[in-house]
């Protein structure tokens, strides 16, 4: 096992250059750049364009080319794109994701800012998920073709073929418009500081109600079903007929020798929890007002915020890795008989 992970670790390295290498290019091979923002500025801006605009025969306001070469220097676009991103890894050695061009400040400092909200609805989401799924798989799985089975099979297919934009149009009509019983939007209410600590609390939950049930309905569905499947495997496996005539009580049966190998697929996806540092979804944040990583990354892309999107880029796919690896450790930990060589 050890000599196995090594293997993976060093793996990592030419598929983190392989992933930041194909998305630095293909980002600075899209049209537009943080220099046309700039030149948006300049045209539209209040300063009427003394010194650094002139107007040609036609009544236009062009800008001179000295102002496009010092932005192009500025930030580094009088290189070609291999030196970019030469230097872009040479900072990165010193965990320097350069400077935002729409924020103006570090790149990581702009992520710590929109973090939180994303980490929290993460979290959240991912217990709440396993929580419900694998005891609702384990019991369709003891139940299978009985009603509860097929009437839980049904709701879950339904829930999943909800389109997120749709359910959560309908959360806000119904539950915060009609029935006024959550809010919109946001995060807290404009009170919230003047509330007790419980005041707090409970106006924080309330905020996260909505939200949260778009992030977690479409997971269940997906592993609640994968669930059901493996334990229906297992519990027609020989070692499963063979405790059984031992005598075991049903439970013992179930919980302490079908259940862990009943698990083992659904470790595929645990390592994946490091993802939660990164969860986002522009439509849901867009929706409840949430100033996440999700609607970050759609900003980012439309404003050609290079050092952004490379930033997010890096983290996203150092988590996925380093994920996987955590995914065949668990599998270990599950079934000491999987041996990866």
């Amino acid at each position: 096992m050890f000599v196995y992970l090594i293997r993976r670790l060093l793996l990592m390295i030419p598929t983190f250059f392989g992933i930041t290498l194909i998305t630095f290019v293909l980002i600075n091979l899209a049209p537009g750049s943080p220099i046309e923002q700039k030149l948006q500025a300049i045209r539209f801006g209040s300063s009427g364009g003394s010194g650094a605009s002139s107007v040609n025969s036609r009544g236009d306001t062009a800008v001179n080319e000295e102002v496009i070469e010092a932005l192009k220097k500025q930030y580094g676009f009088d290189k070609p794109v291999h030196v970019r991103y030469w230097i872009w890894l040479k900072n990165l050695s010193r965990l320097d994701f350069g400077e935002s061009f729409t924020y103006q400040e570090p790149v990581i400092d702009v992520i710590k800012s929109k973090l939180p909200v994303s980490l929290t609805f993460g979290l959240f989401t991912l217990l709440l998920t396993y929580i419900v799924c694998i005891p609702l798989g384990v019991r369709k799985a003891i139940t299978a073709g009985t009603g509860f089975d097929r009437i839980s099979t049904v709701l879950l297919n339904l829930t999943y073929a909800i389109p997120p934009l749709i359910l959560g149009i309908f959360l806000i009509v119904v539950f915060a418009g009609k029935l006024n019983l959550f809010p919109i939007g946001g995060l807290q209410s404009d009170d919230y500081d003047s509330l007790s600590t419980w005041g707090q609390i409970m106006d924080r939950a309330s905020h996260f109600v909505l939200p949260l049930i778009c992030y977690t309905i479409g997971g269940f569905t997906e592993l609640s079903i994968l669930m059901r499947n493996s334990m229906l495997d297992i519990i027609k496996s020989d070692f499963v007929r063979t405790a059984r005539a031992k005598g075991l009580a049903e439970k013992v049966v179930i919980y302490k020798h079908a259940l862990r190998n009943a698990l083992i697929p659904i470790a595929t996806g645990l390592g994946g929890f490091l993802g939660v540092f990164l969860a986002g979804s522009l439509i849901i944040e867009q929706m409840f007002n949430l100033d996440g990583m999700g609607l970050l990354g759609y900003q980012s892309v439309l404003a050609r915020d290079y050092n952004v999107i490379m930033g997010i880029a890096f983290i996203s796919s150092m988590l996925l890795m380093v994920g996987r690896i955590l995914s065949d450790v668990i599998y270990v930990i599950i079934d000491p008989r999987i041996d990866f060589k």
